[in-house]
Protein backbone atom coordinates (compact mmCIF):
# COMPACT_ATOMS: atom_id res chain seq x y z
CA UNK A 1 0.00 0.00 0.00
CA UNK A 2 1.41 3.42 -0.60
CA UNK A 3 0.61 6.80 1.14
CA UNK A 4 0.63 9.96 -0.23
CA UNK A 5 -1.13 13.34 -0.64
CA UNK A 6 -4.56 13.74 -2.61
CA UNK A 7 -4.81 17.62 -3.07
CA UNK A 8 -8.66 18.87 -4.37
CA UNK A 9 -9.15 22.43 -6.09
CA UNK A 10 -11.97 24.51 -6.75
CA UNK A 11 -15.41 22.92 -6.57
CA UNK A 12 -13.50 19.55 -5.11
CA UNK A 13 -12.12 21.28 -1.95
CA UNK A 14 -15.24 22.73 -1.04
CA UNK A 15 -17.09 19.36 -1.56
CA UNK A 16 -14.59 17.61 0.60
CA UNK A 17 -13.88 20.44 3.10
CA UNK A 18 -10.15 20.46 2.91
CA UNK A 19 -7.52 21.17 0.23
CA UNK A 20 -5.54 18.50 1.18
CA UNK A 21 -5.13 15.09 2.71
CA UNK A 22 -3.45 11.51 2.94
CA UNK A 23 -3.81 8.55 1.20
CA UNK A 24 -3.22 4.81 1.37
CA UNK A 25 -4.57 2.95 -1.25
CA UNK A 26 -2.46 0.97 -4.31
CA UNK A 27 -4.39 2.46 -7.03
CA UNK A 28 -6.53 6.14 -7.74
CA UNK A 29 -10.12 3.69 -7.60
CA UNK A 30 -9.14 2.77 -4.37
CA UNK A 31 -7.65 6.27 -3.15
CA UNK A 32 -11.04 8.13 -4.47
CA UNK A 33 -13.43 5.25 -3.29
CA UNK A 34 -11.73 6.06 0.26
CA UNK A 35 -12.41 9.68 -0.24
CA UNK A 36 -15.91 9.26 -1.23
CA UNK A 37 -16.36 7.02 1.97
CA UNK A 38 -14.55 10.02 4.34
CA UNK A 39 -16.73 12.74 2.98
CA UNK A 40 -20.14 11.50 1.94
CA UNK A 41 -22.89 13.67 0.32
CA UNK A 42 -21.60 16.15 -2.86
CA UNK A 43 -18.00 15.17 -3.01
CA UNK A 44 -18.91 12.10 -4.77
CA UNK A 45 -21.04 13.83 -7.26
CA UNK A 46 -18.01 16.32 -8.35
CA UNK A 47 -15.34 13.67 -8.47
CA UNK A 48 -17.88 12.40 -11.21
CA UNK A 49 -16.75 15.34 -12.59
CA UNK A 50 -13.16 16.33 -12.61
CA UNK A 51 -10.11 14.91 -13.65
CA UNK A 52 -6.93 13.62 -11.86
CA UNK A 53 -3.13 13.84 -12.07
CA UNK A 54 -1.30 11.34 -10.22
CA UNK A 55 2.40 12.81 -9.77
CA UNK A 56 1.80 14.94 -12.87
CA UNK A 57 0.52 12.83 -15.60
CA UNK A 58 -2.86 13.11 -16.85
CA UNK A 59 -4.72 9.82 -15.86
CA UNK A 60 -7.26 10.66 -19.27
CA UNK A 61 -9.30 8.32 -19.61
CA UNK A 62 -7.80 5.24 -18.33
CA UNK A 63 -9.61 3.16 -15.90
CA UNK A 64 -8.92 4.15 -12.24
CA UNK A 65 -8.41 0.51 -10.83
CA UNK A 66 -5.41 0.57 -13.47
CA UNK A 67 -4.11 3.51 -12.34
CA UNK A 68 -1.24 2.78 -9.48
CA UNK A 69 -0.11 5.02 -6.67
CA UNK A 70 3.49 6.05 -5.37
CA UNK A 71 5.05 5.96 -2.29
CA UNK A 72 4.94 9.91 -1.42
CA UNK A 73 2.78 10.14 -4.37
CA UNK A 74 0.80 13.44 -5.38
CA UNK A 75 -3.52 12.80 -7.19
CA UNK A 76 -4.70 16.33 -8.20
CA UNK A 77 -8.41 16.25 -8.53
CA UNK A 78 -9.30 18.71 -10.82
CA UNK A 79 -13.39 19.77 -11.48
CA UNK A 80 -13.64 21.52 -14.96
CA UNK A 81 -12.75 25.15 -14.65
CA UNK A 82 -14.35 28.22 -16.19
CA UNK A 83 -12.53 30.94 -18.31
CA UNK A 84 -9.53 30.78 -20.10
Amino acid sequence: MAAGTIRYWAAAKAAAGLAEEPYAAQTLAEALDAARERHPGELAQVLKRCSFLVDSDPVGTRAHDSVRLTEGGTVEVLPPFAGG
